[in-house]
């Protein structure tokens, strides 16, 4: 059975702040918990004002504190932003404060723009070009140190949390096959390359210490409300967003609007359509069906559930609804 998480941005909504933002995520992971999902994870943006979790292992500590069984994780880490000794440190001690529930995604796009990333890392020397290196030291760090070995990441080595590959294209998954390592993909915002990545991951993946058979986790927007109407309101918020980050213009996420898609030119309806055609808009009974016919499709071992929901108690009725129409809290 298909498992279900949540890949939380933090967002900030427009009329509300960060400290709001946050107290919201803390608030739904505790339901997500108590709802049954398997894992929740934040992602790591910068310069962005409708997004809160930039300092992703801060934010992945209060979460994993605030909660007691639930998975809690990276979706991800831009490791290239990042030493992966600090990275090892940073995870090895939050897996040292819960143990068993820390997961690390890591992902190659710096997660902003490159003058905000020549700002986080001073020089653009950990370029995405050295990602598969950065990776590999990374697992270095938490491997068990040897006698001589001179450097350790303490805490970190020994630690056995588990490493994913993300990736919106067939390079993430050419690694993660390469690697032994699950895979994530970012279909909840870039689609385009999900069959082929998913081909070209089963096809050449090598079992690992890690990881005997290939494990695949796809992203997909879920909007869920009483009836359509409301949810494809509630889609609204997202789908403005879209089309001012495309535009240059983002900020925090914005209220709903009715209609909005009917005052778009064609060009903006096609692309928006395109980048958040993985989706599942509506009612419990659209929303089921939504999903059963994208997993029928994808074989995906697992769902990460991202809702860009501007009203927090709407957000939180929406995985409620996910929950009840798939048997979650059942499973």
């Amino acid at each position: 059975m298909t498992r279900l998480s949540i890949l939380d941005l933090a967002p900030v909504p427009q009329g509300s702040d960060v400290s709001r933002a946050l107290a919201n995520t803390i608030d739904l992971a505790r339901q997500a918990e108590r709802l049954g999902y398997n894992r929740y994870w934040l992602a790591e943006h910068h310069n962005m004002a409708g997004i809160a979790s930039a300092a992703t292992s801060v934010v992945i500590g209060a979460v994993a504190a605030a909660t007691k069984t639930i998975r809690v994780g990276a979706g991800g880490v831009m490791l290239p932003n990042h030493a992966p000794l600090v990275i090892a440190e940073q995870f090895g001690t939050l897996a040292a404060l819960h143990p068993g529930r820390i997961d690390l995604g890591l992902g190659r796009a710096p997660g902003s723009d490159m003058a905000t990333a020549r700002a986080l890392r001073r020089t653009l020397q950990g370029d995405v070009d050295n990602f598969p290196q950065d990776v590999m030291e990374l697992m270095h760090w938490f491997a068990p140190a040897k006698d001589d070995q001179r450097i350790i990441a303490n805490p970190g080595e020994g630690q056995d949390v588990p490493i994913w590959i993300l990736g919106s294209s067939t390079y993430g998954a050419q690694l993660a096959a390469h690697l032994g390592l699950p895979y994530a993909f970012a279909s909840h915002f870039a689609p385009t390359d999900l069959k082929r990545a998913l081909e070209v991951y089963r096809t050449t993946f090598r079992p690992s210490e890690r990881l005997a058979e290939p494990y695949v986790m796809l992203g997909y927007n879920v909007f869920a409300a009483e009836t359509d109407a409301e949810a494809q309101l509630l889609f609204s918020s997202l789908q403005q967003a879209f089309v001012n980050l495309r535009s240059g213009r983002p900020g925090k996420l914005p209220p709903p609007v009715e209609g909005y898609e009917a005052h778009l030119d064609a060009g903006a309806r096609a692309m928006i359509a395109q980048a958040l055609s993985c989706a599942a808009v509506g009612s419990a009974e659209t929303v089921r069906d939504r999903i059963d016919a994208f997993i029928a499709e994808t074989g995906a071992d697992e769902l990460m559930v991202t809702s860009q929901i501007w009203a927090p108690a709407a957000r939180m009725r929406s995985i409620e609804i996910l929950a009840e129409a798939t048997g979650l809290a059942a499973r």
